[in-house]
């Protein structure tokens, strides 16, 4: 089975090329590790063993507060599981939105020297992922549905009642 774990130079481009506007929220789909591998950056590995999901964790904790500064914010992050829509023997255990102001500031902060100094965390966390940028689809952003359901989660995003 063929794994995807860090985006291809075409697709990079072909991401500039699509020529967003404005906001990109990026759905980012995670398989973890059940252990950790810090085989390439053995540098940041703990003293013991911990799961890819421990060292998921540690990657978002260094990852914040660079992609704050940037302009960027985690606007979900929460459990996956199986699909209820796709093939059954497919799951995610992490579902994350990430939102940018833009696609330049996207890349800005994907080559940040601070933040590629973690990104060991994720590498021995992450099997395999997707990750899909949107932009915006309508003018304003948002249709009204779409604009109420995201009014509708919280910051730690939980549904608020």
């Amino acid at each position: 089975m063929r794994t995807y774990l860090e985006p291809r130079w075409e697709a990079g481009r072909d991401l500039v090329r699509r020529g967003l506007s404005g906001t990109v929220v990026r759905l980012n789909l995670l398989r973890l590790r059940p252990v950790a591998d810090y085989g390439a950056t053995p540098e940041l590995a703990p003293e013991r063993p911990i799961s890819g999901a421990e060292a998921f964790d540690r990657s978002v904790a260094h990852t914040r507060p660079h992609l704050e500064a940037s302009g960027g914010s985690l606007l979900f992050l929460a459990e996956g599981g199986p699909l209820l829509i796709g093939p059954e023997t497919e799951r995610w255990d992490r579902v994350m939105l990430v939102r940018q102001k833009s696609v330049q500031d996207f890349i800005a902060f994907a080559s940040n020297r601070d933040y590629l100094a973690g990104l060991g965390h994720r590498i021995a966390a992450v099997a395999d992922s997707r990750l899909l940028p949107a932009g915006a689809a309508f003018r304003g952003g948002l249709t009204p549905a779409a604009a109420a359901a995201t009014a509708a989660f919280s910051r730690d995003g939980r549904v608020q009642p």
